[in-house]
């Protein structure tokens, strides 16, 4: 099955005297091509952690996670950090460009990161550029950039190795709120014009009308919240 899927996760780390602190509480749900989800909820509720573990970044102390057929659990670091490289973009809280690269080379950096850049390579990034607003931008730098342009160029770059998953760590939060809904409908044109499978962790509730489905986190439990 194509996409990402979670089924009974849990995370829990034990501390020196032998209790178990519980981040994650059988966490399951599925996330399809085209459907951008949200997830919700108070700080410490596990939010970044089913973020880190959707992203192959931390891994689940019980249960499968899996995208696009293959089992985090059955991988080796090497092939799981392969996966992130190929499968996964994230979008994050700042968009964390290298100061020192322009717009065009901050997209292109990711994909050298695969081999040698070709001129398709250019070509799609500067397709994706466009698609972002940034056509006219190529060649500048980050400190030229307002914050909305910036983090534009990183929602470009998370899409620049055709991943299949898309994963967005509060994208909204250093933005006002008019770059915030522009940045929100990119991420969500781009997961549904690619066919991407998403998932958005997010304190801000004025983006939810742009997710597909919302979830709640709550004391490492997730809860759909109906319409």
């Amino acid at each position: 099955m194509s996409g990402i899927q979670f089924e009974n996760v849990s995370k829990y780390y034990q501390d020196g005297a032998g209790s178990k602190l519980q981040i994650l509480d059988n966490v399951s749900l599925s996330v399809q091509p085209g459907e951008l989800v949200a997830v919700i909820g108070p700080s410490g509720s596990g939010k970044s952690t089913f973020l880190s573990i959707a992203g192959a970044l931390l891994q689940a102390s019980s249960g499968e996670v899996t995208i696009n057929n293959k089992n985090l659990n059955q991988l080796s670091p090497n092939q799981v950090s392969k996966l992130r490289l190929d499968h996964i973009g994230f979008i994050l809280q700042t968009s964390n460009l290298v100061p020192y690269l322009n717009v065009l080379d901050q997209l292109l950096v990711v994909k050298k990161m695969k081999g040698k850049i070709t001129s398709a390579d250019k070509m799609f990034a500067k397709e994706l550029l466009k698609e972002v607003g940034l056509g006219s931008k190529l060649k500048k730098f980050p400190e030229q950039l307002s914050g909305g342009e910036r983090q534009r160029t990183a929602i470009a770059r998370a899409f620049v190795n055709d991943p299949d998953i898309i994963l967005a760590d509060e994208p909204t939060a250093s933005l006002d709120s008019k770059r915030a809904f522009e940045v929100v409908e990119l991420i969500a044109k781009g997961v549904k014009t690619r066919n991407k499978a998403a998932f958005m962790v997010t304190h801000d509730e004025r983006m939810l009308s742009y997710c597909d489905r919302v979830y709640r986190m709550n004391e490492g439990k997730l809860e759909l919240v109906e319409g």
